[in-house]
């Protein structure tokens, strides 16, 4: 383990920076979309798959990966998922039309989708508990800025240069990533080679699969239509019997036991609507700034930026806060500020500026900050070293779960409640009245996360030589 620890920076840096690229993909596209229309004569339908399917095969991948960190080691997995995704993200930035443009997204999102569980189980083998928190303040840092940087880099790119250049420039960072991990990168991880169950990898893709494109569907063809119904029963029927098989199984491919353990159950919950309010409200805005008060495409990323930057600088800070008095305050703290800022989101109107939103957003991320990181690393914590793996994997899938419902509900809530109100004279703003009440969800939300927040226990303190003990243990 002491050649680890010398190696431990080489190691952070390197998987900070292939999961920093792979999780800005999935929102680089979103204001890259009508150049793209323009140029291959599609429509805003199938353009919006550009974002979709890559959320839709990370969501796949990522359940996946707790069986993929026990077969293969460290340096195994992370050079063959940096090489899948480079070379999608080369196939996308040479596609000829559409098809292949989004072939070169499905490969791409193959590879990121193990990047982030992969970075968390190799974060807490590495360092002992009472450093886990820092630590995972640089995953925070990466899971919120890349993110919210994507809208507006596609922004000022597309402004500026074709969208091609976009994927020219994240290319040439996977392969330099690539060359230093097969130089450097040790493996950390334990191998048990556990056996492929092929019924547990179909019906998990099926399953998850199934609820994200059923989401998705419910937020641009509605929640009645067939293909959302087929979806999320297909989804929902194949999940239960991946979940049933999965406590059959000697060695699960993804172990739902993660659940029995103390605090998780509600770390995840809290996690899931923090999550979903971050996505959401980044998907609300663009459309309020762009449709209902006309800013750019880059105006609007513009907004989001300083809100990223925020929960950047923050983010190793919260991290080392959390080291030093654990979970529950920062938690309740940072849910607090984010329910009042998202209450504050809940009277736009056609003369609201540019600075408001921006100024509201950069509160809301502040808030988010203490309460992503802190309350995932917090769960994580309590589980003992074989099940880290499958509590990091849990946690980022049913994230994306939740980022997926939430995308589709608050879309829906909110054309749903433009169209209803569309005749009436009291409302002269159907579209901005249904951001606001879309946005009152949210809110909602995150008063529940807040009184949820408060049955959070941190553990007692320990003394300098239980700490010693437990870091050697873990060594």
């Amino acid at each position: 383990m002491s050649k680890t620890i010398e190696n431990r920076s080489t190691i952070v840096a390197l998987l900070l920076a292939g999961t920093f690229i792979a999780i800005l993909n999935q929102t680089l596209m979103i204001t890259a979309i009508p150049p793209i229309m323009e140029e291959m004569n599609i429509t805003a339908n199938s353009a919006q798959w550009l974002t979709t399917i890559f959320m839709l095969v990370n969501g796949i991948m990522i359940p996946i990966s707790a069986f993929l960190l026990e077969r293969f080691t460290t340096r195994q997995l992370f050079i063959t998922a940096m090489s899948v995704f480079a070379l999608g993200t080369l196939v996308a930035g040479i596609a000829p039309n559409f098809g292949v443009l989004l072939l070169g997204r499905v490969i791409q999102s193959s590879g990121a989708g193990v990047m982030l569980p992969l970075m968390q189980t190799v974060f807490f083998m590495i360092f002992p508990v009472h450093k886990r928190g820092a630590a995972m303040g640089l995953v925070g840092l990466v899971i919120s800025f890349a993110p919210a940087i994507g809208p507006a880099l596609s922004g000022w790119v597309t402004e500026h240069y074709s969208w091609r250049v976009l994927f020219y420039i994240i290319f040439p960072i996977a392969l330099i990533d690539i060359l230093i991990a097969s130089k450097v990168l040790k493996n950390v991880t334990e191998v048990s080679r556990p056996k492929v169950d092929v019924l547990s990898i179909m019906l998990s893709s099926l399953g998850f699969g199934g609820l994200l494109y059923g989401f998705t569907s419910a937020g641009n063809a509605g929640w009645l239509a067939p293909v959302t119904l087929l979806s999320l029963a297909v989804g929902a029927v194949s999940l239960l019997a991946f979940i049933l098989r999965q406590f059959r199984l000697a060695h699960p491919m993804l172990e739902f036991r993660v659940f029995k353990e103390s605090l998780f159950p509600q770390a995840i919950v809290i996690g899931m609507i923090t999550f979903m309010g971050l996505i959401g409200v980044e998907t609300i805005i663009p459309l309020f700034m762009q449709n209902m008060r006309e800013f750019t495409a880059f105006e609007a990323g513009l907004a989001l930026l300083p809100g990223a930057l925020i929960t950047g600088l923050l983010s190793p800070i919260t991290g080392r806060v959390f080291d030093k008095i654990g979970a529950r305050w920062l938690v309740i703290t940072g849910l607090t500020i984010m329910t009042v800022a998202s209450y504050l989101y809940t009277n736009l109107g056609p003369t609201t500026s540019f600075t408001y939103i921006t100024v509201i957003y950069s509160l809301r991320m502040f808030g988010m900050s203490m309460v992503m990181m802190p309350v995932s690393t917090a769960a994580l914590n309590r589980l003992p070293k074989h099940l880290i793996a499958h509590g990091a994997a849990m946690d980022n899938t049913l994230k994306m779960v939740a980022a997926s419902v939430g995308t589709a509900v608050l879309v829906t809530v909110m054309t749903t409640t433009a169209s209803t109100v569309e005749a009436s004279p009291a409302i002269p703003y159907p579209d901005i009245h249904g951001a606001n009440i879309a946005l009152m969800v949210v809110t909602g939300l995150s008063a529940i996360a807040l009184l949820l927040s408060f049955t959070i226990k941190d553990r007692k303190s320990k003394t300098a030589g239980e700490r010693q003990l437990n870091e050697v243990k873990e060594q």
